[in-house]
């Protein structure tokens, strides 16, 4: 959020409420490091790469991806729950580096 000098947001807390979670959506943030984000579809083919650099933010929502630390990295990642560890991946085989198409940003 980016709010102006005085801005308040009122004291408050979320009330229970209950959700059914379908697919587990992730937000990574580089904080130190170079890191390459390779993304699939959600039948596991190949789509294109990316690479984070430190201040990076990514969201992570209906989408396969596998990581490459380019250089030591620290990543704070922040994930809904619950968390259920393996049983809530596929994990599979990914692209050779040959395959790997990184996208250009500007």
């Amino acid at each position: 959020m980016k709010r102006p000098y005085g801005y308040v947001i009122p004291p408050h807390v979320h009330n229970p409420t209950p959700y059914e979670v379908s697919y587990t959506s992730e937000v990574l943030l580089i904080k130190s490091g170079r890191v390459r984000v390779d993304f699939y579809t959600s039948d596991q083919h190949y789509l294109e790469s990316s690479v984070l650099e430190r201040g990076d933010v990514i969201l992570l929502a209906f989408c396969g991806h596998g990581f490459e630390m380019l250089e030591e990295s620290e990543i704070i990642e922040v994930k809904q729950g619950p968390y259920i560890g393996e049983k809530n991946k596929t994990r599979f085989n990914g692209i050779s580096k040959s395959q790997i198409r990184i996208r250009e940003t500007t």
